[in-house]
């Protein structure tokens, strides 16, 4: 049996529903975010795991033990909020050991498990700090050494990352990574950012519209998306209009392109989907097609172009090698593997919306 299991949780607010029939097992030690875009219900469901708001209609279990309706104080995990939720008037221990004390741990082991845990996050030389002399990833590191020092059976994250700037942000994913790994607590994440879900999480959940649409580990969800609202949420796309005709290709206007597999019937409408890093440009007439560069910008370690060709303009993104750059205006020939592709359903249903009551 899972560690922790969500089966049929539903949260209504009034007539609206916010989360509808969630089903997720974690494992013990397992790193799982919840991905998706505001207003999706990822905050909502790791709210109502830590018993913050309470579930309309489903159950929710922790190691065997039904915790649908248990008081949040009684639940004993861990929460990072996404504003650290620090106690400005206390020192960085004091802080640390607030949960500590509240259970009534004695003093000298209670200053021990503090020491540990800031040694855990490299904050030793700032224990007698306030917050308002801390950086922004030093606060970060404090309110995560706060929820694993009462040493938590789950550890909920809400959004821990989303107030640091772009570089320290990506400094630590990994160093939030490195400790849930050498503590192996099981970790629940919510994020909007499908970068910092990719890199660190052993498993995805995309939500949509109070639905997880998809559960799978990270390349998955990135190379074999179920719906058109993932491909383009995770990641870019480009998503070409198409019929299967019923000899393991696709008919996208005067082009056919040849698929591994196509999984839909004969006749059927579908999406061509094709990341932009797996377009490569090649001589004209050499390719599966010909366009025009109609842009191109430079993002330092990449180049973007958009081509306009006779099925519609592509997003292209290339390495920034050493190779000259594309100018605009020039023609160029388009090629990609044949498993570079995947397809989709080809109406804007086969997303949460389809499953809907």
């Amino acid at each position: 049996m899972s560690f922790l299991q969500l089966t049929g949780v539903t949260k209504f607010y009034g007539d609206t529903c916010a989360v509808a029939d969630m089903n997720l097992s974690v494992e013990k030690g397992e790193f799982v975010s919840l991905l998706g875009p505001s207003g999706c219900g990822k905050t909502t469901t790791l709210q109502m795991v830590a018993g913050f708001e309470p579930v309309t209609r489903g159950r929710i279990e922790l190691d065997g033990r039904d915790i649908t309706h248990a008081k949040a104080n009684t639940r004993g995990l861990g929460i990072v909020f996404q504003t650290y939720a620090l106690f400005p008037h206390m020192t960085v221990t004091a802080n640390v050991a607030f949960g500590l004390e509240m259970r009534r741990m004695p003093r000298a082991e209670r200053l021990e498990r503090v020491r540990e845990a800031l040694a855990l996050v490299h904050l030793e030389a700032h224990a007698g700090k306030y917050p308002r002399e801390l950086s922004g990833g030093q606060r970060q590191r404090v309110a995560l050494a706060r929820a694993l020092v009462i040493e938590p059976p789950v550890l909920l994250l809400d959004e821990p990352l989303s107030n640091l700037d772009a570089q320290l942000r990506e400094e630590m994913q990994f160093e939030l990574r490195r400790i849930q790994r050498q503590v192996g607590t099981t970790t629940v994440m919510v994020t909007h950012d499908q970068g910092e879900a990719m890199s660190i999480s052993d498993r995805v959940v995309v939500m949509e519209q109070g639905r997880a649409t998809q559960v799978d580990r990270p390349q998955r969800v990135y190379e074999h998306p179920r719906t058109r609202f993932i491909s383009t949420f995770v990641g870019k796309a480009n998503l070409l209009e198409g019929r299967v005709n019923g000899e393991g290709a696709v008919q996208v206007g005067s082009l056919r392109v040849v698929v591994d597999e196509t999984g839909f019937r004969p006749g059927a409408a579908v999406l061509l989907s094709v990341r932009p890093e797996k377009l490569q440009f090649v001589a004209p007439g050499s390719g599966r097609l010909d366009g025009e560069i109609a842009e191109r910008f430079f993002l330092g370690s990449q180049w973007l172009y958009r081509v306009d060709t006779a099925v519609g303009a592509l997003a292209v993104l290339c390495p920034n090698d050493g190779r000259v750059a594309l100018e605009a205006g020039q023609r160029t020939g388009i090629d990609w593997p044949v498993h570079g592709s995947r397809l989709l359903p080809g109406d804007v249903a086969g997303t949460a919306a389809e499953a809907a009551p």
